[in-house]
């Protein structure tokens, strides 16, 4: 296997041996449907980019996946500018389509649809994450042969349930290995440090621990969150980067943890850790991936009901007994319904908890682990 891509670092990637190629891009311009900061090339708005400047991002990256073929697949990534890069190949192409860029590009931007539309038009199979992206395809380009739903995946043998001990001294030893930097991407200084006051002095009385890991932006509803918590016997984690974080630091609830950026190798031992795994977003998601890894882990997410995010939470409510399905689900930006799920959640006994947890594991197995995931694809 081959990837394509502008991966300055592929070396920190499990990628199964796969092999990388980096384009070198025109003007080296990077295409993006949010605005961010990648080492080593300017990212730009797809929309800001004029079309002879998308025509050179598309035929520059045709050419290196020429040099590549012949190929028995080509998988290229968002229809835009992924299905124009696979239709330039001549190959036969499929493409996997999200949410970033039908939202946040192409959407009301008629000369980017029809291009999509097109594109879309030769493909072998265009893939969605969800019946919320099939949806949202749909109503941005309009009809679209051949498109088959595969959500993305979770490795549940890296997200596991883990005694609270030994989560924790694992948890402790990687934090020790982070940079000191304070870099924005980057967990902060002496998390270490801050774990062990957080978490070290576990007592009988200690206060429940409610988690959020994801971007730091008003669109992931943390602020929601917050007045949840408003009265309740807890306490909060918060995980991420982003320009929303200091209105969040100065409306987090007394205690709250702020940890900066973190990797998976932290989340694995941090998720054991905490009773439970709230995903306030506000605003449409593809799929709920942090809600998948939180249940791998043994945590039952509570996530807001609308979008990708429900079809997940559907799938986890699945496995729960009748009676407690309610709990993994609230009302898009309800804090009070929030409020009421978290309360009941955490009034539950531990053993109960920890039962939840393990039903939701059973979810992710069942749907959603990389083998679950794989087998859909190849099928």
């Amino acid at each position: 296997m081959t990837v394509v891509c502008q991966e300055r670092h592929p070396e920190r990637y499990d990628l199964g041996g796969a092999r990388v190629v980096v384009p070198e891009l025109p003007e080296g311009l990077l295409p993006v449907f949010v605005l961010d900061r990648y080492e080593g090339v300017e990212a730009r708005l797809l929309q800001d980019f004029s079309p002879a400047q998308r025509e050179a991002y598309v035929e520059a990256n045709a050419a290196a996946l020429r040099e590549l073929l012949p190929a028995d697949l080509v998988f290229t990534n968002h229809v835009l500018l992924g299905g124009p890069v696979g239709a330039a190949t001549g190959e036969p192409f499929r493409v996997k389509a999200h949410g970033s860029e039908l939202e946040y590009s192409m959407r009301g931007r008629p000369e980017l649809v029809r291009w999509g539309a097109e594109a879309l038009a030769g493909a072998e199979v265009t893939y969605v994450g969800s019946e919320h992206i099939r949806g949202v395809l749909e109503d941005v380009v309009g009809h679209v042969d051949r498109v088959e739903v595969v959500p993305p995946g979770v490795d549940p043998d890296e997200f596991v349930p883990e005694e609270r001990a030994a989560a924790l001294a694992a948890l402790l030893e990687e934090s020790r290995r982070d940079p000191d930097d304070g870099g924005e991407r980057h967990p902060d200084p002496e998390n270490a440090e801050r774990f062990t006051a957080f978490f070290g002095a576990a007592t009988k009385g200690e206060r429940p621990t409610v988690l959020y890991f994801g971007k730091l932006i008003e669109n992931k509803g943390v602020h929601v969150l917050f007045d949840a918590l408003r009265g309740l016997d807890a306490r909060a984690v918060v995980v991420g980067f982003g320009d929303f974080r200091a209105e969040l630091e100065a409306r987090a609830p007394e205690g709250t943890l702020f940890t900066g950026a973190l990797e998976h190798r932290h989340l694995v031992h941090l998720l054991p850790l905490c009773d439970v795994t709230v995903v306030p977003s506000i605003f449409p998601e593809a799929f709920g991936m942090v809600a998948a890894e939180a249940a791998a882990a043994g945590v039952l997410p509570v996530v807001a009901d609308h979008s990708g995010l429900a079809e997940v939470a559907a799938g986890i409510a699945d496995e729960l007994p009748p009676e407690r399905r309610e709990l993994v689900s609230f009302p898009n930006g309800d804090a009070g319904a929030l409020h009421e799920r978290l309360a009941a959640i955490l009034a539950l006994p531990a053993a109960e908890r920890r039962a939840l947890g393990l039903a939701a594991r059973r979810a992710v197995e069942a749907r959603w682990s990389w083998a679950a995931v794989a087998a859909r694809l190849l099928s």
